[in-house]
C-alpha cells in the first residue's frame, strides 16, 4: 500500500436538484505527495455503496446524492481511503484542500486490493491489479513481473516456464490485447519470455477484462490488458532504482514547472552478457535487453492536460556466429484531455506502435534471415458523459492504418516477403446505468471496418493451397472490407450488501493473427491479417457470476463460470511450420473453436496474513477441417485443472514473508503414433493432433523481504527462491527412437530452470 493519501483537491455543493432528489457534489481527487490527478478513483454514497462513479483522466468527478448531510468514500487501489461527510447548507464555508491542509481529512486504511470493487463493479470478468501488491509476490531472479502476477489469477495461466504469455479462458496469448497508454504491444517478453517487457516501477494501474470487454476496446478475441504508466511529482525531485542478479534498473521524476508541468523517467537493463564475458565457453554469445519508460505531464489549463508518453523495450541474443535474435516494441501516445464541462469530458491521443523481429540462423555456412514487423498509426477520440447521477455513457472513434511485414526472409540464397497494410475504423458506444438501486447495467455497441488494401499481391487459392491466380492492387486500393457489429452487456444485481449476481455477454472481433512456432510466445511466430483468403476471428462469449464479501470485508469469495464460441480460429496444416512457404495463407486453415470452464477464488484482505487461492477448471477445443480428421480436437492451450495459492505473511521489524504454489494439468502436445523408414531415414505419422499431454507442472517460489524506510531514504533487500523444491518441469516434449522401447521410440523432456536463488537491492530518495 503506498504511504500516499488520496485528498480532495477541492469540494463544491451545487444547488439542489430538488427538495426530494437531492443535490449534486463536484471535485477533483489529487495524490497527496505528488500533485498529480489520480483517474480511475471510485467515488460513492457510503450508505448506498452501488451509486458511485470514477474519476476521469483529470481527476475530476460529479455525483448526486440524498437531501441532507451525507459521507463521501473516495477509493482506489494502492492508495488509502477517505471518507468526507458533505452538506449542501455549508456551501461556501468547504474550501480548497491542499496538500498541506491533508489533516483536514480522515483517513481510512482499506485493504490492499478493493475488495468492494469486485462486489460493485458492473462489469463480469475484470481483474486491477495493484502494483504495490504485485511487490510481495515471490519473482523470477528477484525480477518483480506485472504479467507473472497476472497469472496467479483465477481463469489466467501461464504459458509454460521461460514466457511472459498468458492464456486467459481458454485463448491463446496471441489473442489478448495489450494496451500500454493507449499503444499496443506484441510478444511482450524479454529474454525469450523470462521477464515480461513492462517495469513494474514504471506502471501505475493496470486491468484486465477477461469477460465482458467494455466497447472502447476491440481487436482481440480473448482478453484486454490495459495498462497505465506513472506520471512524474508536480512537487518535488525524486530518485530511486534497484540492483538485481541479472538487471538494474533507475527511475528520476519531478516538476518542470511546479503546478504546471513534470516529468518521469525509468530506464532498465540485464547485464547477462556480462557474467557470459567472463566464461571461456560462452564469451562470444549475446544476452541482453533494456527498456525505457518516458512520461510528460503538462497542465495547459484548469480545463486541459497535455500527456506524452514514450516507450521502448529491446532484446538481443546471439550464439556465436550462428543464432542473432533482435525483437522489441517501440510506442508513443499524445493524449489531450479537455473539459468541456463538470459532465463533459474527452481524451484525443494520437498513436504510433512498432513492433519488429529480426532473426538470423546460419546452417552448413549458409546465412537464412527471417524479419517481421507491425506498424501501427492511430487518432483516437474518447468523450465521457455524465448525463444524470444514474447514468455515464462514453463514447468515440479510432482510425488505424496497420503495416504488417509477415516475413521477409534469406532462406539457402532464396529471397522473398510478404507485406500486407490495411485500414481499419470502429466507432463505440457504452452506458452505465444504475436501473434500482441493487440492479446496475452497463450496454454498449461497438461498430467496425477493417479493410485489407492494396500495395502488395493477393492470391486465390485452391484446396490443397496452391495459387491459381495472384491478384495485384495498387497501394491504397481496397481489395476486401469486413464490417463488424460487436454488442457488450452485463448486469449486476446485488442480493445485499455484501452479495452480488453478475451476467454478461460480449462480442468481438480480432484482425491480426499470429501462428506460433511452439506452444508459447516466440520471436518467430508469424503474424497475418485479414485478407481476401484469411476472414476475422470473431467470439461469442457469456459468464455467469457470483461474488460474496464477508460483513467487515476481511474475506471475498467469487465463482464464474463462462462458454466462449470462436469462428475462424488459424492452425498450421499437418506437414507445414512458420517458415514452409512465404505466403503464409498456403500454410494454414480456419476452423471453429470452443471454451468453457468454471474460476472459483476465495481470498483474505486483513491480518498480517493475506493471500488468496484461485482454481480454474476448464476445456478448450479446436475443429478445423484438414485437421484431425475434420474432429474436434483439444487445443494446444488446453489444461483441464489450475491452482494458484498466494500467501503473504508481515512480521515485526519491517520483515515480509511471502509464498506461491502453482499446479496445473500438463500441456496438450501431439505425439507419433507410429514411425516408418525410408532410404534409412526415420520418418514419424501422426494420427492424432494434441492427443497426448506433457506431464503436470507444479512449483513452489518463496521470498523474504526486508524494508526500511527513514526521513530521508527508503531501502529494501529482497531474497527469494524459485522453485523451491527444485521441480523439473517440461519446458519441450521431444521424441526419439530407441529400440528398447515396444514403440520404437521415447519421449524426452527439456527443462529450463531448476532451483533459483535470487537477491535483489532497491532504493528510494
Amino acid at each position: 500500500m503506498k504511504k500516499i493519501h488520496i485528498l480532495l483537491f477541492f469540494i463544491i455543493p451545487v444547488l439542489p436538484c430538488s427538495a426530494q432528489t437531492g443535490y449534486e457534489i463536484r471535485g477533483r481527487v489529487v495524490d497527496g505527495a505528488g500533485g498529480r490527478a489520480v483517474a480511475g478513483v471510485t467515488v460513492y454514497h457510503k450508505e448506498a455503496p452501488a451509486n458511485g462513479v470514477s474519476t476521469d483522466p483529470g481527476g475530476f468527478f460529479t455525483i448526486t446524492l440524498p437531501a441532507g448531510p451525507q459521507t463521501l468514500v473516495f477509493s482506489c487501489l494502492g492508495y488509502h481511503s477517505v471518507e468526507q461527510a458533505v452538506d449542501p447548507l455549508t456551501e461556501g464555508e468547504l474550501q480548497i484542500v491542499t496538500h498541506e491542509d491533508s489533516h483536514d481529512i480522515d483517513q481510512v486504511v482499506v485493504s490492499s486490493k478493493s475488495a468492494r470493487d469486485r462486489l460493485d463493479n458492473v462489469l463480469i470478468g475484470v481483474e486491477r491489479i495493484e502494483i504495490s501488491e504485485m511487490a510481495k509476490i515471490p519473482s523470477l531472479l528477484g525480477e518483480r513481473d506485472i504479467i507473472r502476477s497476472l497469472q496467479l489469477l483465477p481463469g489466467v495461466k501461464s504459458e509454460g516456464d521461460g514466457s511472459s504469455g498468458f492464456q486467459v479462458r481458454g485463448g491463446t496469448a496471441v489473442q489478448n490485447l495489450i494496451v500500454l497508454d493507449d499503444a499496443t504491444i506484441f510478444n511482450a517478453g524479454h529474454l525469450m519470455g523470462i521477464f515480461s517487457t513492462f517495469n513494474d516501477d514504471a506502471l501505475t494501474n493496470a486491468t484486465l477484462y477477461k469477460g465482458q470487454i467494455p466497447a472502447q476496446f476491440g481487436g482481440a478475441v480473448s482478453s484486454v490488458f490495459d495498462i497505465h504508466t506513472k506520471t512524474g511529482s508536480m512537487h518535488d525531485y525524486k530518485f530511486n532504482g534497484s540492483i538485481g542478479l541479472l538487471s538494474a534498473k533507475v527511475n528520476v521524476e519531478g516538476p518542470i514547472a511546479r503546478e504546471k508541468a513534470s516529468f518521469f523517467v525509468s530506464a532498465r537493463r540485464s547485464y547477462v552478457d556480462l557474467f557470459l564475458k567472463l566464461t571461456e565457453d560462452y564469451k562470444d554469445n549475446t544476452m541482453n535487453f533494456y527498456d525505457i519508460n518516458a512520461k510528460v505531464n503538462y497542465n495547459i489549463s484548469d480545463k486541459d492536460n497535455l500527456f506524452v508518453s514514450f516507450f521502448i523495450g529491446r532484446d538481443n541474443m546471439g550464439l556465436e556466429d550462428l543464432v542473432a535474435l533482435k525483437w522489441g516494441n517501440i510506442a508513443t501516445t499524445v493524449r489531450w484531455n479537455h473539459r468541456f464541462n463538470d459532465r463533459l469530458y474527452s481524451n484525443t491521443s494520437l498513436i504510433l506502435s512498432t513492433y519488429i523481429s529480426d532473426n538470423s540462423i546460419e546452417i552448413l555456412d549458409i546465412d537464412n534471415s527471417l524479419d517481421t514487423h507491425i506498424r501501427k498509426y492511430g487518432i483516437r477520440e474518447d468523450f465521457t458523459w455524465s448525463a444524470h447521477r444514474r447514468h455515464t455513457l462514453k463514447f468515440g472513434f479510432e482510425s488505424v492504418y496497420n503495416d504488417l511485414k509477415s516475413a521477409e526472409w534469406d532462406l539457402m540464397n532464396y529471397r522473398e516477403k510478404e507485406r500486407r497494410y490495411a485500414w481499419e475504423n470502429s466507432i463505440w458506444i457504452n452506458e452505465d446505468w444504475m436501473a434500482t438501486d441493487r440492479l446496475t447495467v452497463s450496454a454498449g455497441l461497438r461498430l467496425g471496418t477493417f479493410s485489407a488494401l492494396g500495395g502488395s499481391p493477393y492470391y486465390i487459392l485452391d484446396a490443397d493451397g496452391d495459387i491459381l491466380e495472384t491478384l495485384e492492387y495498387k497501394r491504397g486500393d481496397f481489395v476486401k472490407t469486413y464490417f463488424s457489429v460487436e454488442p457488450r452487456a452485463s448486469v449486476n444485481y446485488s442480493l445485499d450488501r455484501n452479495q452480488s449476481i453478475k451476467a454478461g455477454y460480449s462480442r468481438t472481433f480480432q484482425n491480426i493473427h499470429a501462428l506460433r512456432v511452439q506452444s508459447m510466445s516466440l520471436p518467430m511466430d508469424r503474424y497475418t491479417m485479414s485478407s481476401n483468403h484469411v476472414k476475422p476471428q470473431t467470439a461469442d462469449q457469456f459468464s455467469l457470476g457470483y461474488v460474496a464479501l464477508t460483513k467487515n470485508q476481511a474475506y471475498e469469495f467469487s465463482m464464474e463460470g463462462y462458454f466462449k464460441s470462436i469462428r475462424n480460429v488459424l492452425d498450421y496444416k499437418d506437414g507445414k511450420s512458420f517458415n514452409s512457404e512465404i505466403e503464409i495463407e498456403r500454410i494454414i486453415l480456419a476452423g471453429k473453436g470452443r471454451s468453457y470452464g468454471v474460476e472459483m477464488y476465495a481470498r483474505k484482505n486483513t491480518g498480517r496474513l493475506t493471500g488468496w487461492v484461485a482454481y480454474t477448471l476448464s476445456w478448450s477445443e479446436n475443429k478445423i477441417p484438414g485437421i484431425n480428421g475434420g474432429r474436434w480436437y483439444t487445443a494446444g492451450n488446453d489444461r483441464r485443472h489450475d491452482v494458484s495459492v498466494v500467501s503473504m505473511y508481515d512480521l515485526p521489524r519491517g520483515w515480509q514473508m511471502a509464498a506461491t504454489w502453482v499446479y496445473n494439468t500438463g500441456q496438450a502436445l501431439t505425439a507419433p503414433s507410429a514411425k516408418y523408414t525410408i532410404n534409412g531415414e526415420t520418418v514419424y505419422y501422426y494420427a492424432e493432433r494434441n492427443g497426448y499431454r506433457a506431464p503436470d507442472y507444479h512449483r513452489l517460489d518463496i521470498s523474504a523481504t526486508h524494508t526500511k524506510v527513514n526521513r530521508r531514504y527508503k531501502r529494501e533487500w529482497s531474497f527469494g527462491v524459485y522453485n523451491a523444491y527444485c521441480r523439473y518441469n517440461p519446458f519441450i516434449i521431444s521424441f526419439e527412437d530407441d529400440d528398447t522401447k515396444p514403440s520404437g521410440s521415447k519421449a524426452v523432456q527439456t527443462s529450463l530452470f531448476g532451483i533459483i536463488p535470487s537477491v535483489s537491492y532497491s532504493f528510494k530518495f
